[in-house]
């Protein structure tokens, strides 16, 4: 079986393309010119040069493939021009559904995320059938998968495509090369940049494991279902003082309460569109750290076997990466 990857060359993707090579799938990659190879880098697969905003590229990519992992998004917390973001996640998750569509692939993956989903209020795991709305989401990332989740849906059932969506929570592991905003905190907790922290949870998983639930949707999901891809539920204090356990240096941090971070927040942005640098902390960030973002993946367990180790596991996993890496100084 022939299998196109899409975001191999970033953190989720390069994890579900090493799943698919151990399974036995010849793998093609759609990498962009300039994308950072490390990733991918002296592995058996078939690179096709192309971008998510080139259409032609994108038929070039899904001929003779029998499926399709689309798992590539622009994943940034703050972006100077938004647009980019929704061109990317939107538009170019149209044209290459459309593109699959008319090749006639035996199974589509398309890789949304748990922020399409609602939250409860009382911090209970929100799951696949929790109410959700553009209105109840922040931020443009999050805003951006919505909207394409709703897209992709509206393509099923327009082209009756065998497609299967699944919504991963925070992956943690290695080969986060850039990193993604969920690295970030491992990192910074590695550097000692993290002397404080808000009352807030994740939904944290290895992405390994996420990895391997994208190919059981492949083999066992139903079509126009969506699944839960997660792991552990944490606060963020427990997810500190878990790295704090394994690098066995516990430091002492202090609880700032949400409301002081919003000006915070506020000016680091403004400082970002300055230096053009992505801020620590961004307005939108911190709105959606006043939620638990807290999931269960039942559904996957029951219906695809879906299975995850411990989120400590990820954290070590995580930590030992970026140390070897060099990304610790």
């Amino acid at each position: 079986m022939k299998s196109l990857v899409t975001g191999a060359t970033g953190f989720l993707g390069s994890a579900v393309m090493h799943c698919l090579l151990n399974a036995g799938h010849d793998v093609r990659l759609l990498v962009r010119a300039n994308s950072d190879r490390r990733n991918i880098e002296n592995l058996p697969v078939d690179v096709v040069i192309g971008d998510l905003l080139d259409h032609q590229s994108l038929e070039n990519a899904v001929n003779g493939c029998d499926y399709l992992f689309h798992v590539a998004a622009d994943y940034r917390l703050w972006i100077p021009d938004p647009q980019t973001m929704y061109d990317i996640n939107v538009h170019g998750t149209k044209a290459l559904i459309i593109a699959a569509a008319n090749a006639g692939l035996k199974r589509i993956i398309y890789t949304s995320s748990v922020a399409t989903l609602g939250l409860i209020p009382d911090g209970t795991p929100a799951n696949e059938e929790t109410p959700s709305s553009l209105k109840s989401i922040h931020g443009h990332y999050k805003r951006s998968k919505y909207i394409a989740e709703q897209t992709v849906m509206d393509l099923m059932n327009q082209h009756r495509l065998p497609l299967v969506v699944v919504n991963p929570s925070a992956p943690i592991g290695p080969r986060d090369i850039r990193p993604t905003p969920t690295g970030r905190i491992v990192l910074d907790t590695l550097s000692n940049k993290m002397p404080a922290y808000v009352n807030t949870g994740l939904n944290v998983a290895h992405v390994d494991d996420i990895a391997y639930g994208h190919w059981l949707a492949c083999q066992h999901g139903k079509i126009g279902e969506r699944y839960i891809l997660g792991g552990d539920n944490m606060t963020l204090l427990e997810i500190l003082d878990t790295l704090d356990d394994i690098t066995g240096q516990r430091k002492k941090r202090i609880n700032l309460p949400i409301n002081l971070m919003l000006p915070i927040a506020w000016a680091m942005e403004k400082i970002a569109t300055v230096t053009h640098k992505e801020p620590r902390a961004t307005l939108d960030s911190i709105r959606m750290a006043q939620k638990l973002m807290y999931f269960t993946s039942d559904k996957a367990i029951r219906e695809l076997g879906y299975q995850y180790r411990p989120a400590r596991q990820a954290l070590e996993d995580a930590v030992k990466w970026y140390q070897d890496n060099g990304y610790c100084h």
